[in-house]
């Protein structure tokens, strides 16, 4: 089998050794740090956005407001579970539990540290991860993908127009975005080696991926976003056009179960970012430079806590920026933009590792591919050359009268501009063949031939 393909062998030796007892602590470990995360992401925030807006944000609930989470997950605990009369109760009930357990999922194939670099527990040295496996990125994405279920099943089993509208919104928009999320994963393989976790990170020891790959960086920031149902590109709970989307008709614990699936979500795909083009566990390259203890012991556990919180204040910058796209925007950039760049960009990741296994040099592989790309552009740009030539003489040709103006031309209504006048509307007469109608008299020209006649 060619290099290329071959997956290289992991040592996954380390993992399967810990008591039960140990697994059971490292299981509580992972969802803890979810859950405290998610905590300090909702009021972290709130304060962003209120710092942006110029606002104070919350301030009432302990120091400098900080324990506003507690506060809201007891207030949805304490309102009111009610179940729509016209919902399938089976099915709504299980909805909001089979969005959220997948979201905390994920996280059990996600290295803290180094396998190698083994930390004391109760007397026990283990590695600081769960576990791992030989396809652990496939895992997540088929654990991603089981998500969506919760999220179609609340708007199905809710018996109402827009909750529906608002799961069939997320289906359309997690698939669609799926497709160029696994295109920037295989550059990752190809490029490493491996789908293992620990595999990834371990070959980015000398330079991180987002400086080798970082088209499939750019593709897995959007796709991410799309992926969470996160501001621009949260269409499935607009509540311009579906109210709340597909959490309309959801109370009390139940909604904050998809809220708390929501923020799981943010900080899943934060983590596998930071694991798959941001070095994991590795210090930053000034700290990890001049200091050889940056990367053992506890350490890497708090630069890769200090990367995922990066990336939430990504999540929370764009939400605090970026207006809410139109859903044909959305799908035409996942379809139309996404998915053709990152799999041109996958036949070259691909087509560069062929050469350098059959041990072409460097410069050599740039001056290829860069020469493919040139022509490329220039392809493109003669076509556009003779295109807009083409469009210019069939517009010189053709007699000069004003174009008829259509407010519909775009797929939405829009007002005319100064100077354009709106068509006629259809089966209405003119001013001018109105005539005043009174009581008791004909109102048309027949009913008075009519009345003559008799």
């Amino acid at each position: 089998m060619s290099p290329m393909i071959q997956l290289a062998a992991e040592d996954l030796s380390m993992f399967g050794r810990d008591p039960w007892w140990l697994v059971c602590v490292k299981a509580v470990f992972c969802f803890a740090f979810l859950v405290l995360t998610v905590l300090f992401a909702i009021v972290w925030e709130r304060k962003v956005v209120a710092w942006m807006q110029l606002r104070i944000g919350p301030n009432r609930n302990g120091p400098w407001g900080l324990l506003q989470s507690l506060a809201d997950g007891a207030k949805l605990m304490l309102k009111e579970d009610l179940i729509v009369k016209r919902a399938d109760k089976v099915v709504y009930i299980l909805a909001p539990v089979v969005a959220a357990i997948p979201a905390f999922m994920a996280i059990a194939v996600i290295p803290f540290g180094p396998a190698g670099n083994e930390v004391s527990i109760f007397g026990h040295r283990t590695t600081m991860q769960l576990t791992d496996l030989p396809i652990a990125m496939l895992y997540i994405l088929a654990v991603a993908s089981v998500g969506i279920y919760g999220i179609v099943l609340a708007g199905w089993s809710s018996g109402s127009t827009y909750p529906l509208l608002g799961g069939l919104r997320s289906c359309a928009q997690m698939i669609s975005y799926e497709i160029a999320m696994g295109a920037a994963f295989a550059s990752v393989f190809l490029y490493s080696g491996s789908m293992s976790t620990s595999a990834i990170v371990e070959a980015q020891q000398e330079r991180w991926y987002i400086v080798l790959l970082p088209v499939s960086f750019l593709i897995y920031i959007v796709t991410m976003v799309g992926e969470t149902n996160r501001a621009p590109f949260d269409m499935p709970e607009s509540e311009g056009d579906l109210v709340g989307g597909f959490n309309t008709e959801y109370s009390s614990i139940k909604f904050a179960f998809f809220m708390l699936a929501e923020y799981i979500n943010m900080v899943t795909v934060s983590a596998v970012s930071a694991t798959l083009f941001l070095g994991g566990w590795r210090a930053p390259w000034p700290i990890s430079g001049f200091w050889e203890g940056a990367n053992h012991g506890w350490w890497p556990l708090a630069w890769f806590t200090l990367k995922v919180q990066l990336l939430l204040f990504f999540f929370i910058w764009l939400r605090g920026t970026l207006p809410r796209v139109r859903y044909d925007q959305l799908m035409k950039l996942g379809w139309k933009v996404l998915i053709p760049v990152s799999v041109v960009w996958l036949m070259l990741v691909a087509t560069v590792r062929a050469l350098r296994n059959e041990d072409y040099d460097f410069s050599e592989i740039a001056l290829y591919v860069g020469g493919g790309v040139i022509a490329l552009l220039l392809l493109s740009v003669l076509v556009d050359v003779f295109r807009d030539r083409r469009e210019k003489e069939a517009a010189a040709a053709a007699p000069a009268e004003p174009a008829a103006f259509d407010p519909m031309a775009g797929g939405f209504p829009v007002p005319p501009l100064p100077g354009q006048t709106l068509p006629p509307v259809p089966r209405r007469r003119p001013r001018h063949e109105r005539e005043l109608i009174v009581s008791g008299g004909p109102d048309t020209q027949s009913d008075g031939k009519e009345a003559s006649d008799g």
